[in-house]
């Protein structure tokens, strides 16, 4: 019989707690920028999982995929969470993960703040712009060492010094400590059966979707048929933004953050 790994948490504050769900390849470091919003309106505790096979989190046995990590991330959230109210954040693959998770627990779950969240699973489905980069840097590209210029340079819209020092701090260390095996799985089993989405119509809480314009991963056409089919979902793209979008705009995405922060709030009274 496989045991489900023990989820590595990072845990903040004290409060409601609000689960983070970070994507496909990289860890629960991705997502720490977005914690000062919820520091700065106090009454939050904070959950930064790393997911199997990434971060310190041990991989799923085989099949390992994606059914079997929305699974994984709903024991995870009864271990942590029991029975009590909670919010979740979610970028790209977590945030079809967080959905998932509130179809399974619609009265627990107070909102979803969902970052570059994938809607469809199958990559060819996707509605996606052309990947530019907007603004070039090469001598920031040549003063780095080759292997980390290579995957900061896949992601980039707008290459910085400031830019790469969120990506080194957030994005990077993730990367280093993905278990390849583990992504390979999850690769082969890359879909959930039956979409979230299907199901999460009528969710009545809070929903933030941020996508950037220059996104191209998941785009940002299918995020914005996605809020439009939900009762209360706030929508912003991004312009000078990819995939990390909450990293390529911090100041604006922490302040769609805050104002969704405030929605949660009020609506759970």
């Amino acid at each position: 019989m496989a045991v489900s790994p023990v989820p590595h948490v990072v845990e903040r504050g004290s409060g409601t707690p609000v689960l983070f769900i970070h994507g496909n390849g990289v860890d629960h470091r991705i997502l720490l920028d977005l914690d000062p919003a919820f520091e700065a309106a106090g009454g939050w505790q904070r959950l930064h999982l790393d997911l199997p096979g990434f971060g310190r989190t041990a991989a799923l046995d085989e099949p390992g995929g994606l059914p079997e990590l929305a699974d994984w991330v709903d024991g995870a959230a009864s271990s942590l969470l029991g029975d009590r109210p909670f919010a979740v954040v979610g970028s790209s693959m977590g945030g079809l993960l967080a959905r998932d998770l509130a179809v399974r627990r619609p009265q627990q779950c107070l909102g979803l703040a969902l970052f570059a969240p994938v809607v469809d699973p199958v990559a060819s489905r996707r509605t996606l712009p052309p990947q530019v980069v907007l603004t070039e840097d090469p001598d920031l590209l040549a003063s780095l060492d080759p292997d980390d210029a290579a995957d900061y340079a896949e992601m980039a819209v707008v290459q910085s010094p400031a830019d790469w020092d969120r990506f080194r701090a957030a994005v990077l260390p993730g990367i280093r400590a993905a278990d390849e095996r583990a992504m390979d799985r999850l690769g082969r089993r890359y879909e959930l059966v039956p979409h979230p989405d299907a199901r999460l119509a009528g969710f009545d809480r809070p929903v933030l979707v941020v996508a950037g314009r220059q996104d191209a991963v998941v785009g940002f056409e299918d995020q914005r048929a996605l809020a439009d089919s939900l009762p209360h979902a706030t929508y912003a793209v991004l312009d000078r933004a990819g995939h990390n979008v909450h990293l390529d705009q911090p100041d604006q995405a922490r302040a769609l953050l805050s104002g969704w922060i405030a929605a949660v709030r009020a609506t759970a009274g």
